[in-house]
């Protein structure tokens, strides 16, 4: 049982760029017969961050805060400059009063994935550092994403109510996160080593099923937008393309920062809570606004697992081609 477990996580792990879409698409279609269950999605996404969080420490979080420059950088670019591109590009094709604009805003906003851990750990990157920074700016979140919406937003554009926003956030976030943290102080670390056969395997079940109940959600406002995802597609990859992108040339800031930081840079600038985006965007804004975040999730995957190749292609020309 052990076993299968942790090799049904592996295994979810190096099929996700195409078990997420997937999922989606599962959601799309069983729409009728998934709906009377959306309301499950906040305690499956409370679990999930309590899964994550087993894995990060009071220590982690204390050698995080030892490169403030790092840190504050990698929000920056992830929580400043990302948004600010992700406005301006839906302003531009979509103009500053379209829901599609208000979705690619919400899409940069919400805090980093958990899922660019694993990345990170694949392709060379600082895994103690990616891991922590996602905690950290998870336990932000219910102060950052409300912010920065009604910074750009307020209430011109949608009628929603903050306050609920951060209760909601502190509640699905914030104290799953805490619980997670206190069990791995509690263990000295062994719990999710301990737990891991079961408890991620169920964790991965949760990420798709998830995905599906959100894409279950939209999935009767979405068939009257056919035409339009012409032009929202390309948009979304461009969007992502540009968070990666952020990250990758970012990390150049630091001033000759190593290809382990560049790595952990482009990946914690460019993947996002896609689960997390998907509650909000369905709980507080309309199904148009939704769309941009759903097509975030289906092509974040991928452009993933095209980043770890070329990363990987420059490290084996490193060894082949020394300086």
């Amino acid at each position: 049982m052990r076993s299968f477990g942790l090799a049904f996580a592996a295994w979810f792990e190096k099929y996700t760029f195409l078990l997420i879409p997937g999922s989606l698409v599962l959601g799309w279609l069983l729409s009728d017969y998934l709906l009377d269950f959306v309301h499950w999605i906040p305690y499956l996404f409370g679990y999930i961050t309590l899964i994550m969080a087993l894995g990060c420490g009071i220590r982690h979080l204390q050698g995080v805060l030892k490169k403030p420059f790092a840190v504050i950088l990698t929000l920056l670019l992830a929580h400043a400059a990302a948004p600010v591109l992700a406005y301006g590009l839906g302003s531009a094709v979509f103009g500053a009063q379209s829901a599609y604009t208000i979705g690619l805003l919400l899409f940069a906003i919400i805090p980093l994935g958990i899922s660019s851990v694993m990345w990170v750990g694949s392709s060379g990157g600082s895994v103690p550092f990616i891991l922590a920074v996602v905690v950290l700016d998870t336990i932000l979140s219910p102060l950052v994403v409300p912010a920065l919406m009604d910074m750009f937003i307020g209430d011109a554009l949608v009628t929603w109510n903050s306050s609920e926003l951060i209760l909601d956030l502190l509640t699905m976030v914030v104290l799953p996160t805490l619980i997670g943290v206190m069990l791995y102080e509690v263990s000295k670390g062994r719990m999710k080593d301990w737990s891991a056969p079961v408890t991620q395997p169920i964790s991965k079940l949760f990420f798709m099923l998830v995905v599906m109940l959100n894409a279950a959600a939209i999935a009767p406002h979405a068939a009257g937008m056919k035409d339009e995802m012409l032009v929202v597609i390309p948009v979304v990859l461009t969007l992502i393309v540009i968070c990666y992108l952020l990250g990758y040339f970012g990390s150049y800031v630091m001033l000759g920062p190593t290809q382990e930081m560049q790595i952990t840079f482009t990946y914690a600038s460019g993947m996002r809570n896609i689960s997390l985006g998907m509650v909000l965007a369905t709980s507080y804004f309309s199904p148009q606004a939704s769309i941009p975040v759903v097509l975030g999730i289906m092509f974040q995957q991928p452009a993933a697992t095209v980043i770890h190749a070329l990363f990987h292609r420059r490290r084996t020309r490193a060894v082949i081609y020394p300086e």
